[in-house]
């Protein structure tokens, strides 16, 4: 979360476009979102956290039978 200490840009909120973006286009694996935000998040663990995040928000879903994440309009 931004604060005087990190930035908007360096916080999770500014990954959240990127994130639903791609999953707006087309549902997908969680390995394969991780591949396409890779070169935007520092470790697997911020991506968690992305993750977390906007599932408790409701704005993704898991699709446990497909095993896809899902955008969530």
């Amino acid at each position: 979360m931004p604060n005087k200490i990190f930035t908007y840009n360096e916080s999770i909120l500014s990954k959240f476009p990127f994130v639903l973006k791609e999953l707006s286009i087309s549902p997908q694996s969680v390995i394969t979102l991780y591949m396409k935000m890779r070169p935007l998040i520092s470790d697997v663990g911020e991506y968690i956290e992305i993750l977390d995040s906007l599932y408790a928000l409701q704005k993704i879903e898991y699709d446990e039978d497909r095993e896809v994440l899902i955008y969530v309009s």
